[in-house]
């Protein structure tokens, strides 16, 4: 499963890079299927944590109030998301295995794969 904004240019470098290589996968766009916020945990806490999870860099995160920046428990955390889903690290990939990582390079996804090409 692959999990990003359907206009991000980095899930659509990664979705491309998974179809080269016929790596079948399933894209979700979750501005508009919003997960809930045990999945949300369960990414943060799968890839180390919320600072892991969240793109602190994004123009999205540098519009916010400052008193939004500091959340300070699971739930402030998955609430910010729900509401700012474009502040999640993108792509978030999850695999059958249980294991999530966030973001795509080709050296790394060639890793995550097996791909020796």
């Amino acid at each position: 499963m692959v999990y990003g904004l359907a206009g991000c240019d980095t899930c659509k470098k990664a979705r491309n890079w998974l179809a080269r290589f016929d790596i079948a996968h399933e894209f979700i766009d979750y501005r508009e299927h919003r997960q809930t916020p045990a999945t949300l945990k369960e990414w943060a806490g799968k890839v180390g944590g919320w600072d892991k999870l969240v793109n602190r860099t994004s123009t999205t995160w540098r519009t916010l109030p400052e008193a939004r920046k500091s959340p300070q428990s699971d739930p402030e955390w998955t609430l910010l998301l729900k509401e700012y889903p474009a502040l999640v690290k993108r792509p978030v990939v999850a695999t059958d295995d249980g294991a999530v990582t966030v973001g795509f390079t080709d050296n790394a996804f060639k890793l995550r794969f097996g791909v020796k090409k």
